[in-house]
């Protein structure tokens, strides 16, 4: 059966029975009326036209040493896995069979021989002109190079492959042709529950730009629980239409586009506020005016990273805030600044003055507990005066939307623990009726109609 919309149009009389338009609003996702009759749109069921109308592709994310793991099964037949979610980075690659150089896993790497609809990208394809730093191999495959800022890298061959992630129906959701890295070369240090990384941020190859015209748009939604919580709590991360953050306590930042790092979310932070204390990003100079987009949002790093100068003078006012004397530097919790207290601190509070939008943090998600008893302040200072880091430490307990179609960043603050069980972070229905089961109502629907 081709790939066609089917169109039944039906007259009506000027008095309807209450049941069928009830029936016709339920059950189908198109109904128009022009001058006098229904026009109403059959869509089959393997229509994406019904995914980003009905469906919102997600999956389950939750926390393991400071990173946060989305599950996912990938290839044919599936075999269920974990990689860290990244929006630092748009590259999806997986740690391969055979693999040299690489880290240490509990689960089994990938094995592309054992899945039928894994594919090689051919050297000089559109595919893997996506990608700006390939090789042709022995095999005209196209061989990638991808390195981070930290220079680790990794290598392998571009592919193609199904992954598949469960939706708002609880349904799966197979994902075709997905292109990623088969990575058989990687001096990237991970940690062992992981795979590899999911790419979310803004190149054509991350997951959210690949999948976005299937499900409604380039735009995704993730809700990030605090570090050490039960690993068996997880948060959705959400897909396309239906992903969107709406509703009450919701502020929103533009997102800003440079001509370098084109993967990252640069958005521009105004300052940060100690409580009743605003310190300018700028160090208050009405001379310097404040860069636009010095702020990249990153699930990948979990500290806050600010200029030095910035890190500095925050530092000097937490102090003053907090009645507790801090520990004396230690070189092993990475010369931050640490309390010794049994409990997570009671404040100070920070609010980050983001353009259009101030974001809130408690102290769960200013302390990161490092060890038993002993929290230490989750920002530190970076030699780079291009941009900071706003790590995932920061960012959890907020629904946060990444909406690349309105170029916007959204927060709502959110108990993200609470969101393991939801069939849906916006309200999306959770029912998807096909094609078929509108055939098999229609014949009701016209009886009705006759009446």
């Amino acid at each position: 059966m081709k790939n066609l919309l089917c169109f039944v149009t039906m007259a009506y009389p000027r008095k309807i029975h209450l049941f069928a338009i009830l029936l016709l609003v339920f059950i189908f996702p198109s109904i128009e009326a022009h001058n006098g009759r229904f026009t109403v749109k059959l869509i089959p069921r393997n229509s994406s036209r019904v995914l980003f109308n009905r469906i919102t592709a997600k999956s389950p994310v939750s926390v393991h040493h400071y990173d946060y793991l989305m599950e996912l099964l990938i290839g044919t037949p599936p075999v269920k896995t974990y990689a860290q979610v990244d929006t630092g980075s748009d590259l999806i690659w997986f740690q391969c069979i055979p693999c040299t150089n690489c880290y240490k896993q509990l689960n089994p790497m990938f094995d592309p021989q054992r899945s039928s609809t894994y594919s090689n990208i051919a050297y000089g394809s559109e595919s893997c002109s996506k990608h700006d730093s390939t090789l042709c191999s022995d095999q005209n495959n196209c061989n990638y190079t991808y390195s981070y800022d930290d220079d680790s890298i990794t290598k392998g061959v571009l592919a193609q492959e199904t992954l598949t992630l469960t939706s708002t129906t609880g349904e799966p959701v197979a994902l075709k042709g997905v292109i990623f890295g088969c990575g058989h070369n990687s001096n990237v240090v991970l940690n062992d529950k992981e795979i590899g990384l999911i790419g979310l941020g803004r190149g054509p190859l991350s997951l959210v730009s690949q999948i976005g015209s299937s499900f409604g748009g380039k735009m995704f939604s993730q809700c990030l629980v605090p570090f050490h919580t039960n690993p068996s709590i997880a948060s959705p991360v959400s897909f396309g239409k239906g992903s969107e953050v709406l509703g009450n306590g919701v502020v929103s930042t533009p997102l800003v586009s440079k001509n370098t790092h084109q993967a990252f979310y640069f958005v521009t932070i105004l300052g940060i506020s100690v409580e009743d204390i605003n310190l300018p990003f700028n160090g208050g100079s009405s001379l310097e005016p404040i860069a636009k987009g010095n702020m990249v949002i990153d699930s990948g790093t979990p500290t806050t990273l600010l200029p030095e100068d910035f890190y500095h003078r925050l530092v000097e006012q937490v102090r003053k805030k907090v009645a507790l004397d801090p520990m004396p530097i230690d070189p092993s919790l990475g010369y931050q600044l640490c309390y010794r207290t049994p409990t997570n601190l009671k404040g100070p509070k920070l609010t980050a003055h983001f353009e259009g939008a101030d974001v809130l943090l408690t102290p769960t998600q200013i302390f990161i507990p490092v060890q038993d008893g002993i929290f230490c302040f989750a920002f530190t200072s970076t030699f780079s005066n291009e941009y900071g880091i706003y790590g995932n430490h920061a960012q959890s307990n907020y629904l946060i939307g990444f909406d690349l179609e309105r170029q916007v960043v959204s927060f709502k603050a959110t108990d993200c623990t609470n969101l393991q069980d939801a069939p849906s972070i916006n309200g999306v229905l959770p029912n998807v009726l096909y094609a078929h089961t509108y055939l098999l109502l229609l014949p009701l629907l016209l009886i009705i109609l006759q009446n």
